[in-house]
């Protein structure tokens, strides 16, 4: 799963996604270069850029980049002396992160790693940090709130999460079909994170792009408090 484009979804009442979805990624990958689809970037996204240079993401401890596609989020951190891991259900987007980090300075520090949003293949408390840059909103709506337990469980208390999705707001039929509202991610995520900074990117006069919100979340080191 990566940023920006439209790509498979669906849903299923299980521990992970359903074995269509999977080899629904796994065929667009197989079928089409990864440099070739909508939502691949050479450049990582600026709310990763804006991560480091702000102090939200930090060398210490490990990072873990979710629905991380071909890698260029983890191998921009790697060549700054981050340790970074890649996730993504799709094989073919971890066998073409692995190649790229086989050429990419820093490279021999990204691991990547084919694995669920919904049931990430990593102990408690792994990550100090981690990034979503299109994944969440690439989720059925209604297993919104098994993604927010399944990071909340790899991340360590206080551990920081960016978020970027693309926001209702983004009416072009490229693009995602489930944008959620500011309401709808609180709804989900919340109970597990606490909010710490909220921004909306309008598109910019004359170009085509898609709104998107960022958002940095805290790891909840205790339960959120009960409505009084």
């Amino acid at each position: 799963m990566a940023r920006g484009g439209s790509g498979p979804t669906g849903s299923d009442s299980s521990v992970g996604i359903s074995r269509e979805i999977r080899r629904s990624w796994a065929e667009t990958y197989s079928s089409t270069r990864y440099d070739q689809l909508p939502w691949f970037s050479a450049r990582p996204a600026s709310w990763i850029e804006r991560g480091v240079q702000q102090g939200w993401l930090r060398k210490r401890g490990g990072h873990l980049d979710v629905g991380c596609g071909a890698g260029t989020n983890v191998l921009w951190l790697t060549a700054r002396g981050f340790v970074a891991t890649g996730v993504d259900l799709a094989p073919g987007a971890i066998a073409a992160a692995r190649r790229r980090a086989s050429r990419t300075r820093g490279g021999s520090r990204a691991r990547f790693v084919v694995g669920d949003a919904l049931a990430l293949p990593f102990p408690e408390g792994a990550y100090e940090t981690a990034s979503d840059i299109g994944c969440f909103h690439s989720l059925p709506p209604q297993r919104r709130r098994d993604y927010a337990r399944e990071l909340s469980r790899v991340l360590v208390p206080g551990g920081r999460l960016l978020l970027s999705w693309v926001a209702r707001e983004a009416t072009q039929e490229r693009g995602p079909p489930h944008r959620p509202s500011v309401l709808e991610v609180a709804n989900a995520l919340e109970e597990r994170f606490l909010f710490q900074l909220l921004e909306f990117r309008d598109a910019r006069p004359g170009r085509d792009e898609l709104r998107t919100y960022s958002v940095v979340l805290r790891r909840r080191a205790e339960p959120q408090p009960p409505p009084r």
